[in-house]
Parts: structure tokens; C-alpha cells; sequence
């Protein structure tokens, strides 16, 4: 049986300790959804308003090149790269999740031109499958969107397949596909491999280059910090970038966006990508917070993450036994991203109880309580007391509350 002073001795033990004191966390809160909006890093106040008072205010335009704004997307692209095992040139911090999945996306059909099938799953994150709708019905040339359950993408992958797109973490459940096995699969059936790193990037080790990826994108805030609607992040494998003519060309990707000529050319390499003007303060805060994870190893986040979650999974079913809850996540620590998911059929109302309560996790429909882990600034005593918590409200039923029934536009 696991005690609280068990886990009291495990942080103060744990060599990732002092990186909490490093984040903005409010007093009196447990906060598990750091896989929806990451903590805010101390450090991004006094360089956002350095950014602002000295470069904006002070050198206004020329900062552009005095303190190189222009090279940010591709800067922090190559930092994002170390944590997410690229080399440099194959990824530029740009846009959002869903826009970089429509590039990607459109890319890999443009180079398997004869191929009409992209494969996903059926519960896959639906910006990725309302995009993929999206640009079928724009291209209008028959293309199939195949989409399967979790245990069959292997057996979808076939000779009329140009791409499958998978996101590595499962949204809800927390369920990890084994990308280097998957990515091997596709690349034998001459198929393209697309990774959505939303809950992968900053969380444990990911290697792109090593699993030979064709293409991967990821958002920045959520296990990278880059606080709300920060940048994503597109990758593109070198050996693709020189075959792609962007679908979206804006003058960001040109090879001479300052000569402002009336046609389109390519950038060379990776910047081709690039569509718009960056956002400066936001890629700013963005790379303030990813400059934090760089000082860590993703292994020791890893092997933490994985203690959280046996931790907290431990204590569910040691102090909320027979409440009806009902672990998803699975066991195995290799098999799962870093998140632990619980069903209810009442968890909208049970979550809305356990934030009123200062234990902040997610619902995600229809019956899906998410709790995520953050070993930067998570303590194991953090899921003793959230614990706690959650075994009161089952006992108490104080979910069962007129202000918990109606959902809130945000869940």
C-alpha cells in the first residue's frame, strides 16, 4: 500500500525537483493538464517584456534584423528538432497544428501522385481528419480517407495507399503507437509515414530521424509550454524537401521574399514551408520555454512521467475501489504517452467537481476524465493529493450537482 510519506521521500529524491520552482503554479492548485495548456515557465515574463520594451519599442522595425526575428521560425524549429530526434534544417516553428497538417498532408499526396488512400483512425484528433476531409474535397480527384481502428492500421496499409497519418499519443485514452513499427510498415508498402507530436513533443523521447518519418507536426502548448495558441511546428524529412512546391506559397517560403517579385519560387530545404509573417512574440515565448526542456534529458522525463502515472494509476485503484471508475490508459509504460485517462459516465460533472476542488485535469467526450503528467513541475505527493480528492467526491457524490450537469463551451 502506498502511503503519503512513500511519496514524500520519492520527491525528495527526485532530481527533477528543483525544475518546479522554475514554473508559475498557483498555491492551493494540483494541476494535471499540462497536456492541454503547459505551466508557465518564470522565465517568459522578463524575456516577452524585454522583446517588447527594447526590441519592439526600441528598435522597432530593425529588429527584424538586429536581433534576427527573421530567423526565428527555423531557430526554433532546430531547437524543437533536439527534442524530437531531427537533425537541423527539417523543421520551422510556423502556423498551427491543423494548417502544417494541411501542408504535410497535401505534400505527401503531391509526391504519390498515383495514390488515392490516406489512412488514420477512427478516433484520431479531428483537426487532423476535418483537414484531411478538407483537402480531398478541395483537390476533387477521388482521393479516400480509410480510416480504421487503432489495432488495424498495420493491415490498411496498401499498395493504393500514399499516407498514413496517425497521431503518436492517443488524444484520450493516452494509447501509444509504435511509430518505428508503423512507419517501417508504411515505407514497404512505398506509402508515406505523417506523425501528429501534439502529445508527444516535450513529453518523452520522440526520434524522428531514426524511425526514417516523412513528415510530423506538433502544437507548442501543451508539453512544450508555449502558453495558449503558441506556434506548432512542422518536420519534413531532407530527403523530401527539394520534391515539394508548397500548397500554401506565401512569401515567408520564397527564396527571395525581399526582392518582391510577382512569381512564386521556393525556398530552398525546409524554409520553402514557411507561409506568412512569423508571430515574434509568441515564438518568442515559445522558445523562452523550450529553451527550459533543453536543459533536461528527454529519458529522465520519461522514466518519471512513467513513475507518475503508476503512481497515480496505483492509487485509483487502491483508494477508489468499486466507484465505478475504470482505468483506459494502458499499464505498460512503453504503450502509453504521458497522460493516465479514467471512464465514468458521469465525468464531465466529476471533473467539474475535482477543478472546483483545485485539481485541475480535462474531460474529453463522451466519458473520458484526462489527467496529465509533467515531470518538470509535478510532484508524487501531487497525485497522492488529487487522489485524495477525487476518492472524496465519488464517496460524497458531490458531483452530482445542478453547476456541474451544464457543459461549459471548453471542456
Amino acid at each position: 500500500m502506498i502511503t503519503r510519506d512513500d511519496l514524500a521521500a520519492q520527491d525528495a529524491a527526485d532530481p527533477l525537483a528543483p525544475f518546479r520552482n522554475e514554473f508559475a503554479l498557483p498555491d492551493g492548485v494540483v494541476y494535471l493538464d499540462g497536456n492541454s495548456l503547459g505551466a508557465l515557465p518564470k522565465t517568459v515574463a522578463a524575456r516577452l517584456q524585454s522583446v517588447v520594451a527594447k526590441e519592439w519599442g526600441g528598435d522597432l522595425i530593425r529588429s527584424w534584423t538586429k536581433h534576427d526575428w527573421i530567423e526565428l521560425p527555423a531557430r526554433l524549429g532546430n531547437k524543437i528538432g533536439d527534442l524530437v530526434g531531427a537533425a537541423r534544417g527539417q523543421i520551422v516553428a510556423a502556423d498551427s497544428t491543423s494548417v502544417n497538417v494541411f501542408k504535410a498532408l497535401s505534400a505527401a499526396l503531391q509526391l504519390r501522385p498515383d495514390r488515392r488512400v490516406i489512412v488514420s483512425e477512427a478516433g484520431n484528433f479531428p483537426t487532423d481528419l476535418y483537414i484531411a476531409q478538407g483537402l480531398t474535397g478541395l483537390l476533387g480527384r477521388g482521393h479516400e480517407l480509410r480510416l480504421v481502428d487503432h489495432a488495424d492500421v498495420v493491415g490498411a496499409i496498401d499498395s493504393d495507399v500514399a499516407v498514413v497519418m496517425l497521431t503518436e499519443v492517443d488524444y484520450r485514452s493516452g494509447r501509444k503507437h509504435d511509430m518505428a513499427a508503423i512507419t517501417a510498415e508504411a515505407h514497404r508498402h512505398e506509402a508515406l509515414m505523417l506523425w501528429d507530436l501534439a502529445h508527444s513533443a516535450g513529453a518523452f523521447p520522440v526520434a524522428l530521424d531514426s524511425c526514417e518519418a516523412d513528415f510530423a507536426v506538433g502544437c507548442g502548448y501543451k508539453f512544450l509550454n508555449g502558453g495558449p495558441g503558441a506556434p506548432a511546428f512542422l518536420y519534413v524529412a531532407k530527403r523530401h524537401q527539394h520534391d515539394i512546391a508548397p500548397a500554401l506559397s506565401g512569401w515567408m517560403g520564397h527564396a527571395a521574399p525581399f526582392d518582391f517579385v510577382a512569381d512564386y519560387s521556393p525556398a530552398a530545404g525546409i524554409r520553402r514551408q514557411l507561409c506568412g509573417t512569423p508571430s515574434v512574440l509568441a515564438m518568442t515565448v515559445l522558445e523562452t520555454s523550450v529553451d527550459v526542456l533543453l536543459r533536461v534529458e528527454m529519458a529522465a522525463l520519461q522514466d518519471k512521467s512513467a513513475e507518475l502515472a503508476d503512481v497515480f494509476m496505483t492509487l485509483v485503484e487502491q483508494e477508489c475501489s468499486g466507484c465505478g471508475l475504470t482505468i483506459v490508459s494502458p499499464r505498460e509504460a512503453e504503450r502509453r504517452g504521458s497522460q493516465v485517462a479514467l471512464r465514468h459516465d458521469e465525468g464531465y460533472g466529476i471533473m467539474q467537481a475535482l477543478i472546483a476542488r483545485g485539481v485541475i485535469g480535462d474531460f474529453r467526450a463522451p466519458d473520458i476524465l484526462r489527467f496529465g503528467l509533467t515531470p518538470l513541475y509535478q510532484q508524487f505527493t501531487d497525485m497522492w493529493d488529487a487522489v485524495a480528492v477525487l476518492k472524496d467526491i465519488m464517496a460524497t457524490g458531490a458531483w452530482d450537482r445542478p453547476e456541474y450537469e451544464t457543459r461549459a463551451a471548453v471542456t
